[in-house]
């Protein structure tokens, strides 16, 4: 029986508002995840995710299924400053995208203080290189592939060498910072990425799990457990240091 509020006026009383949200959001989570309910459990680990084609300053047709870099760094500055917040936990499953989002995703990720874990799932090509290997400690499934091959550009080209000295610096950017936050040699880096006859269409190598961790991208193969499992050592390990809180 639906409880009803008072009326004044001596119209038909309706029924809360909470219960009325209560059925539309149980109806919502039906139609969105196929669920009558969602465990829901509070966490100290901050959980994000970059699915899809990373969008940066170029809106992407709808059809495409997105990550926006101006959705993810808020979130990444609100975990660094929650205190109740004590690790992150990056899940990658992107095709790649916009080069200077990426790097600045890269970057954010990098420059935390809390500590932080990235786990390749399906894959993380391209620009998802750098982001997954900014954390402290990277984790690639062991079917996920990652694709590393030179940068591209799209829209109009001027032939001139200032051009192609941007896309050297650009790529320099990429390679350096890739190989600062990893454990691959950078010759070997750019080995992969120059190689020849591998993709039909591009320049460049595609590695499957245990082959990432080899060239030392990645440092281990494992799933959800195994990165939740070392994250929650490493914040384990961050506690007993006695890290002070950098914001109060």
């Amino acid at each position: 029986m639906w409880p009803y509020s008072m009326s004044l006026t001596g119209e038909q009383p309706e029924p809360y508002d909470e219960e009325k949200k209560k059925a539309a959001g149980a109806l919502d989570a039906l139609q969105q995840l196929g669920q009558v309910s969602i465990p829901q459990a509070e966490s100290n680990i901050f959980c994000m995710t970059i699915i899809g084609q990373i969008e940066g300053h170029m809106v992407l047709p709808p059809q495409n299924k997105t990550t926006k870099y101006e959705h993810l760094i808020p979130q990444l500055v609100a975990a660094e400053q929650n205190q109740k917040i004590e690790g992150v936990l990056i899940v990658l499953n992107t095709v790649g995208g916009d080069v200077e989002a990426g790097l600045a995703i890269a970057e954010m990720i990098s420059s935390l203080s809390k500590p932080t874990v990235t786990l390749v799932l399906g894959g993380g090509h391209s620009i998802g290189v750098p982001i997954a290997v900014a954390g402290n400690l990277s984790f690639i499934a062991a079917t996920a592939t990652m694709t590393i091959h030179p940068i591209r550009l799209n829209g109009t080209v001027i032939g001139v060498p200032q051009t192609f000295e941007y896309l050297d610096k650009m790529q320099e950017r990429v390679v350096r910072f890739v190989t600062m936050h990893s454990k691959v040699p950078e010759a070997t880096f750019k080995e992969l990425m120059f190689k020849t006859g591998e993709l039909t269409r591009d320049i460049g190598t595609t590695v499957v799990g245990g082959d990432a961790v080899r060239h030392g991208l990645i440092d281990a193969v494992g799933g959800l457990g195994e990165a939740l499992r070392e994250l929650r050592r490493l914040v384990e390990e961050r506690r007993q240091a006695g890290m002070p809180e950098v914001f109060n």
